[in-house]
């Protein structure tokens, strides 16, 4: 039996009103506003907590607990509510190439969406940290399309495709993924890998893409970037502000006190912060 799924509050979450028809438009649209409302964050791996993907659990931590997580958590969300929308989706894998150029060769270690619409297929994927996709994208090969942020294109194909972006001057590439549909047993040794033997377990990584920006945690580091302005980064200097930032400009509802301080304490210690 197929599990309900609470899409009034994924739409009250994300702030979605609108056709829910399973057309290319309200794909567009939840594209853009499930990253702006639903950090990408990885403090359950950092607190040492488990990473559930079942449904019940994605919707209570996203949605009712008002939290965010890490591509697994946001794409299997995604997936359960295009397809209770009507829509064709199917679960892909890909290998992260943006911090490792080589690791086109290993196993993958990210999700993203295929979503068929009127006979082309599209690539969705709102877990890819400070440089998620704002929109989807068509599957055609060397064809740049704009974002409401960044302009991407996917190269190669056949079967191997390549996601890039343009950064300033430069194509970087993101990830490498081919069209094979995955299952759920697909992801779970690569999510328990994420969640506890990774820089997930080590290193703060926090992202949200509101309209005309990116804001971006890593560790104390806290960045905005703005459309066509220069970006704006300060150190965090106390566990008092790294809450805030959390709270305030990702909009986490935080885990318990006892268990978040001391994690951040050992992040400002390791940048070399000491709190007076």
């Amino acid at each position: 039996m197929s599990q309900k799924v609470n899409l009034n509050a994924y739409f009250e979450r994300i702030g979605f009103a609108g056709s829910i028809a399973p057309t290319l438009a309200t794909l567009e649209l939840i594209h853009a506003l499930h990253p702006a409302a639903i950090p990408f964050e990885n403090l359950n791996p950092l607190l040492g907590l488990p990473v559930n993907l079942d449904l019940p659990s994605l919707e209570k931590k996203l949605l009712t607990d008002r939290r965010g997580g890490y591509c697994y958590e946001h794409n299997l969300l995604l997936m359960a509510m295009l397809r209770d929308l009507d829509f064709t989706v199917r679960g892909l894998a890909a290998r992260v190439l943006w911090t490792d150029p080589g690791a086109a060769g290993r196993p993958p270690t990210h999700m993203l969406l295929a979503v068929d619409i009127g006979g082309a297929t599209y690539i969705a994927d709102v877990g890819f940290g400070g440089l998620t996709l704002t929109a989807p994208l068509r599957l055609r090969a060397d064809s740049e399309q704009a974002t409401p942020h960044e302009t991407f294109r996917l190269t190669g194909g056949e079967p191997d495709w390549v996601l890039e972006a343009r950064i300033g001057e430069d194509w970087r590439a993101l990830y490498v993924f081919d069209t094979t549909e995955k299952s759920a047993d697909d992801y779970a040794a690569s999510n328990l890998m994420l969640s506890t033997d990774s820089p997930f377990t080590r290193e703060l990584r926090v992202a949200l893409s509101p309209s005309g920006k990116r804001l971006a945690l890593r560790n104390n580091r806290f960045t905005i970037h703005s459309a066509g302005e220069p970006s704006e980064s300060r150190l965090l200097t106390s566990v008092a502000e790294m809450r805030e930032v959390l709270s305030g400009a990702f909009g986490i509802q935080l885990p318990p006190a006892d268990l978040l301080d001391p994690r951040l304490q050992a992040i400002l210690a390791d940048a070399g912060v000491t709190e007076v």
